[in-house]
């Protein structure tokens, strides 16, 4: 049993698990305020068009439904094909999938331009750093050649 709980606690500390519960509380932020435009800003756009209060009310009666005569009571209820419901879905998926889609790409292309940043900055340090000229390096040589000989008199 500690075996388990031991794997469960390794489990839920990796990173990928925490990443994938933050986008997942993320998401349904996301998926509410992405609600609110599609039922608050376009529905009711749409509506003017479609002369409807709602896509959702939008159907095609198969069959009415059949009253008793008090004319309150159901007998046959209406049998319709209710698209409205499957037009207002479409658009909340596209919309969700656009908005996710223009996201992701800002992301991606502030990240590309980031490493492009760092990769002129490191082209920079390369171009700054001291080239070694054949004079340098005979001097670094004669510098070497007067310290061994320095060194060879002290012991003598």
């Amino acid at each position: 049993m500690k075996k388990f709980f031991a794997d469960f606690k390794a489990f839920i500390m990796k990173g990928n698990i925490i990443d994938m519960a933050v986008g997942v509380v993320i998401g349904g932020a996301f998926g509410k305020i992405v609600t609110s435009l599609v039922n608050d800003i376009i529905t009711p756009l749409v509506s003017i068009l479609t002369g409807k209060v709602s896509l959702t009310e939008l159907k095609w009666v198969i069959n009415e439904a059949v009253l008793a005569e008090d004319g309150v009571t159901v007998v046959t209820p209406e049998l319709a094909l209710t698209y409205g419901n499957f037009l207002q879905n479409i658009i909340d998926f596209l919309i969700i999938a656009i908005s996710i889609f223009v996201v992701l790409r800002t992301m991606t292309l502030a990240q590309k331009k980031l490493e492009s940043l760092k990769k002129k900055e490191e082209e920079e340090k390369k171009e700054e750093a001291p080239k070694e000229t054949e004079l340098s390096v005979l001097c670094e040589i004669r510098e070497m050649l007067k310290k061994q000989q320095g060194e060879e008199e002290s012991e003598e």
